[in-house]
């Protein structure tokens, strides 16, 4: 039977021109079209934020093909963001919807104090016909726009509203109500720019030029023209234009428009540094490790551009129900002018209570309360070096009340070092020495990227031991390793490597070299046995022991998480259990999970799902990867320079700073009491105005303010979040 590759999916972000004003009714049609295109897997629209993110196979279409398929469906396509010339779109926008707010006034003003003053009609209805004309413009397009697509929005509302006011001979209700919706809406717009602003001051940190070290004479470059391997230098106050590897100079860089670090890092040769930080202090001569396009600042800028278009489940949510209620709010003016008519009522007055009534129960408020908390949030997490890949992992850190870690390189420094190494009593009739050890230990973990082999090779390096070659290097995850050195094999790895891998032959001085290692752990040390293969014979050569520091705020971090709820903290970990209890008691961790496979961490973590449903896994975003995919929020340290955190987690944390993990629960709370603010907040008004209309009769003026009113505060609402702080 043939067996089907799974299909090579992608995800981009086409940037549209933005329609109308609060409805998304064409937005959801525009997805539904799109999805009928050969090749794509799920589309986002949003007219309000003016973008299109599509997730689509590779080996169908293409990007190109995809933009095409938006434009030929009436969609203008605007320029990326963080450019240029989206910026200056932007600004332009704005700048005319502030005007015509601006003329809508005037025109309202003039109609009324016409009207007042008992002036000329032909002045009264100029008047009013400027505020009708300026007012309705974006409203109008946008209902068009919507109608286009088979469907109905907001905008549709609010212009029909307007006129039927205008027919029934109340002009300056419907004037004030196109004045407000317009005034309300170019502010949601600005709100809406305010949390996206996050992108262009990304791009504004990225230099255009690098210069470049070429025949021992600096010259210009641009940064698209810099390959990797070439030598760039940046002086001090200079911002690093790509990213790359210290080879000559010491200087410290400031990281924290990256990785939200609040002081300086000290740099030096064989140190990595970013594109768009800047060199504080020393010359630094620079190598490429990674072209303009792949550099660390681009991915943050398209993570962040495509975390602000993937919505948030409560934004799916209401998007979703927009098109019925717009339908019935409909169907309740219909009815209420209708029945009154057949039960006898005068025309004028019951058409104006159901204009009335449709401007209250209208769900503008409703509609925006979402979008502008969390794309705040995400662009708050932004300024501090976190970075939310959608608005749907805001909401889901809200609802974390267990939290596991792994510990080397998250809990603990990572900077492992070596502090024993000891040959067995009698190998080679005491002619082997500690140094001959640690030599056939280095040769061997020099093929190995874990932190002990690291560790291993960098203490053979430093006592300028030689390392002889190895081959036919082979690793057993969570185990050990072993290679061929020499004339022999050579096999490192803990208790259970000796036991259950190499466990179907006798080694010699096994039971002694075991009996070193359980002292070494209680000790708090992670230790390996040495043994060599040669002839048939293996026998243990001794032993190496290595220690890891606790990252310096680590046990503050666990408290903070319980300071906000969190019941459970737990590690997990491919150390020994003695070690990993050090660590634990250390931290203020509650549960130790020790000697765990990579497979393993993935049980656990399905394991603690099921007992506490919503878990945060974090992680180095490398070996434990699969750990973050099944976790219910995933979580990254250190994604500056890790291509697998940007790609796996669901958040993250650009620096190595521990305390951004309370930031993330925090800013995941406080983005969940904003929306129950908002929502409260909006069918409140919806509730009290239409209860009002029908139980006492409200003019529609002060239903327009109390409409126009909780839409202002749930966006202004929506905005504080732009300012959180841990």
């Amino acid at each position: 039977m043939a067996v089907t590759e799974p299909p090579s999916l992608s995800t981009c972000t086409v940037r549209i021109e933005r329609r109308g004003g609060r409805g998304e009714a064409g937005a959801r049609a525009l997805e539904r079209r799109l999805r009928n295109t050969p090749g794509v897997r799920d589309v986002e629209a949003s007219f309000r934020t003016g973008s299109v993110r599509v997730t689509y196979d590779e080996s169908v279409t293409s990007e190109e093909t995809l933009r095409e398929a938006v434009r030929d469906r009436a969609v203008t396509l605007r320029a990326d963001a963080g450019t240029a010339t989206d910026d200056v779109s932007t600004r332009s926008e704005l700048r005319r919807e502030a005007a015509f707010v601006g003329l809508t006034l005037a025109g309202m003003t003039t109609g009324l104090a016409t009207e007042w003053l008992g002036g000329p009609a032909l002045l009264l209805w100029t008047g009013y016909g400027v505020a009708y004309v300026f007012g309705g413009w974006y409203g109008l397009y946008g209902a068009i726009e919507t109608l286009r697509h088979r469907a109905v929005d907001i905008d549709l509302l609010m212009i029909v509203a307007a006129l039927g006011a205008l027919s029934i001979g109340a002009p300056f209700e419907g004037a004030m109500l196109l004045f407000l919706f317009s005034l309300s809406n170019t502010l949601q717009h600005y709100a809406i720019g305010r949390s996206r602003r996050a992108i262009r001051s990304l791009v504004e940190m990225r230099p255009d030029e690098a210069q470049v070290l070429r025949d021992g004479e600096e010259i210009t470059v641009p940064i698209d023209d810099v390959a990797v391997g070439d030598v760039f230098v940046v002086r001090p106050g200079d911002r690093i234009p790509l990213d790359g590897v210290v080879t000559s100079g010491e200087g410290t860089v400031d990281q924290a428009s990256l990785t939200g670090e609040s002081v300086p890092v000290p740099k030096e040769r064989g140190d990595e540094v970013f594109g768009g930080t800047i060199n504080e202090s020393g010359s630094l001569e620079i190598e490429v490790t990674r072209e303009a396009h792949e550099s660390a600042i681009t991915r943050l800028i398209n993570m962040v551009e495509r975390a602000q278009s993937e919505k948030a489940p409560t934004q799916r949510l209401i998007d979703r129900l927009e098109q019925p209620y717009v339908l019935g709010v409909f169907g309740l003016t219909i009815a209420a002018v209708a029945v009154p008519l057949a039960l006898g009522s005068e025309f004028t007055s019951t058409f104006y209570r159901a204009m009335t009534l449709m401007v209250a129960a209208s769900p503008c408020a409703v509609i925006i309360s979402t979008p502008a908390a969390v794309l705040s949030a995400i662009a708050s997490g932004g300024r501090q070096g976190v970075l939310f890949k959608g608005g749907e992992h805001v909401e889901t850190a809200a609802g974390i009340d267990a939290v596991a870690f792994d510990k080397t390189g998250t809990l603990t420094q990572g900077d492992t070092q070596l502090t024993d190494v000891a040959v067995r009593e009698g190998v080679d009739d005491g002619t082997l020495t500690d140094g001959d050890l640690l030599s056939l230990a280095a040769a061997v973990q020099s093929r190995s990227e874990h932190h002990l082999a690291r560790a291993t090779v960098t203490a053979a390096e430093e006592e300028s031991l030689e390392i002889p070659g190895a081959r036919r290097f082979q690793s057993v995850a969570g185990k050990g390793v072993q290679a061929e050195v020499a004339d022999g094999t050579v096999h490192i790895g803990n208790r259970s490597y000796f036991e259950t891998v190499l466990g179907d032959a006798p080694i010699n001085g096994l039971e002694p070299g075991l009996d070193r290692l359980r002292t070494l752990e209680a000790e708090g040390k992670t230790s390996v046995l040495v043994a060599r293969e040669h002839g048939g014979d293996r026998t243990v050569l001794g032993w190496l022991a290595f220690t890891d520091t606790v990252r310096p705020g680590a046990a503050e971090m666990v408290e903070d998480l319980r300071s906000l709820g969190v019941d459970h903290i737990v590690m997990l970990t491919g150390d020994n259990e003695r070690v990993a209890q050090r660590i634990a008691d250390e931290v203020g961790i509650d549960e130790v999970q020790a000697e765990l496979l990579p497979e393993e961490k993935v049980a656990t973590i399905e394991e603690l799902v099921d007992r506490h449903e919503n878990v945060a896994m974090v992680g180095d975003g490398v070996n434990d990867a699969p750990a973050l995919a099944t976790a219910t929020l995933g979580v990254a340290m250190g994604g500056a320079g890790t291509d697998v955190a940007l790609e796996t987690a669901d958040v993250v944390l650009m620096g190595d700073d521990l305390s951004k993990i309370p930031y993330v629960l925090g800013l995941g709370r406080r983005t969940r009491r904003t929306l129950t603010v908002n929502l409260a907040v909006a069918f409140g008004a919806i509730a009290l105005m239409v209860g009002a209309i029908l139980l006492r009769g409200i003019p529609l003026p002060l239903a327009v303010v109390g409409h126009e009113g909780s839409t202002v505060l749930v966006s202004l609402n929506g905005l504080r979040l732009l300012g959180y702080r841990e």
